[in-house]
């Protein structure tokens, strides 16, 4: 039984309309195998030339570095998910992840361009929530991977939004914490969940604004506001919690 333990960085649409069967686009997928013992003896990192948004997301590219002149003469989804079931199809394997955002997208993505999950690992762990435990944080707070690794006081580069790297930092989490409580759940990704319809809220964007002009004493410009807005609503997926 190996260890696969995967992270994934996304592109999204700056401010035309996202597609709908795949807003967020993978564009870089990074992972660390470990066997039976914790022992790492494999590694995989590709960069994804993106097909379904011509740019880069103007976030994203702060955040990852990634811009479209790095990925544009990479390999497309198609063929680096062809290799990634190459690298991870080695025997019974178990995903780890931090978060579940990359297992969704992953099987998304796959989906999108109708390639088969079959394969894919259906087991996983998600570590993340074993460190809030650890660290005996309450149960509704979400541990970044930056914070994680301050806090267990293993050392790190700051090299962070990169998918190999949140994937060897993911690694060396799990490999400190592994224990008999670390359950492996299995990943349902077209289980139906039926849920109470809650009455839809909306943000007061006038009152966002001006608490940050009141934050900053000065008036905010239409650029600001637009990043502030973009940055809310990218906030609300929590792909970005690592």
């Amino acid at each position: 039984m190996n260890f696969v333990i995967f992270d994934l960085e996304f592109n999204q649409a700056n401010n035309s309309k996202p597609e709908k069967k795949c807003p967020f686009e993978i564009i870089q997928i990074g992972a660390i195998t470990l066997d039976s013992s914790l022992q790492e003896i494999d590694s995989f990192n590709r960069l994804v030339k993106p097909m379904i948004y011509n740019n880069i997301n103007s976030f994203v590219s702060t955040l990852t570095g990634l811009t479209i002149e790095k990925l544009e003469y990479e390999d497309p989804f198609i063929n680096v998910y062809k290799d990634f079931l190459d690298y991870i199809n080695k025997g019974t394997v178990i995903f780890c992840t931090w978060g579940m955002s990359d297992m969704k997208e992953l099987f998304r993505n796959a989906n999108y361009y109708r390639l088969s999950t079959s394969i894919l690992p259906k087991n996983y762990i998600n570590v993340q929530p074993y460190v809030t435990r650890y660290l005996n944080f309450p149960k509704n707070i979400s541990v970044s991977l930056r914070d994680a690794m301050n806090f267990l006081d293993i050392k790190h580069q700051d090299n962070f939004h990169n998918a190999f790297y949140d994937a060897l930092y993911t690694t060396m989490i799990f490999q400190k914490l592994y224990g008999p409580d670390m359950v492996t759940q299995v990943y349902q990704p077209y289980k139906i969940r039926n849920h109470t319809k809650k009455q839809k809220q909306h943000v007061d964007t006038i009152k966002l604004i001006y608490q940050f002009e009141k934050m900053f004493n000065r008036d905010m410009s239409q650029e600001e506001i637009s990043m502030i807005k973009l940055a809310y609503l990218m906030g609300k997926t929590g792909q970005f919690l690592k």
